[in-house]
């Protein structure tokens, strides 16, 4: 394995194509090295008519991590992007307090979904992977006390949704899938596509050989 892309405990390096806090420590936390190139403004925004949300996230991931990769030569680019979904509603990042109260009045007592897409991407080759992961949550009613205690926090700034599971323990219940999703970056997807990625590259031709280089 390229010693380039490796650590010395053989895990791999990666470069993060994210602004998030959260997935930066989910990273750090489970051991990985990591550099921080945030993708630029553009490539964090645009929602096309018709998306559905696994659509969403995965172009958004790919936009980010795309524009990541065209500023470097080399290396192991992630890009991420998660969202809420709620009755068929998207649910992004809220653009105001007063946006965040419909937001969580939507969730309260609700079943819903956080849908992440990421992009993994081993320069130089020019194919990505992609891959989109689902976890269906159920929040408990908040009370209006709750909710303004909450919205005055101004935890809900930069959430999808909204909220952060990590933000009040015990609001939200994971019903089926990742925890980890719901904080930003589903760490499982994440080690499945890593080992998927590495091991078909080991089994490509010679370097002059791989696409791309």
């Amino acid at each position: 394995m390229d010693a380039d892309y490796m650590d010395t405990n053989n895990r791999p390096r990666l470069i993060l194509a994210s602004r998030s806090p959260r997935r930066r420590q989910l990273l750090e936390e489970a051991g990985y090295r990591l550099t921080v190139v945030p993708p630029s403004e553009s490539a964090e925004c645009g929602v096309c008519s018709g998306e559905n949300p696994a659509q969403l996230v995965a172009r958004l991931a790919y936009q980010k991590a795309a524009d990541v990769a065209r500023r470097l030569s080399e290396g192991l680019v992630l890009g991420c992007d998660t969202v809420a979904e709620c009755d068929g509603q998207i649910l992004g990042k809220p653009e105001d307090e007063g946006h965040a109260r419909r937001m969580l009045e939507a969730l309260s007592g609700r079943r819903h979904r956080v849908f992440s897409g990421l992009c993994l991407w081993r320069l130089p080759s020019k194919e990505p992977l992609l891959r989109v992961d689902v976890t269906t949550l159920r929040m408990d009613p908040l009370t209006p006390e709750q909710l303004d205690e909450y919205l005055r926090s101004g935890a809900w700034e930069g959430k999808a949704g909204a909220f952060g599971y990590q933000d009040r323990l015990g609001w939200v219940h994971v019903v089926e899938g990742s925890e980890t999703n719901v904080v930003g970056l589903p760490m499982e997807l994440l080690a499945e596509m890593l080992a998927e990625m590495l091991n078909v590259w080991e089994q490509l031709p010679p370097e002059a050989d791989r696409p791309g280089v």
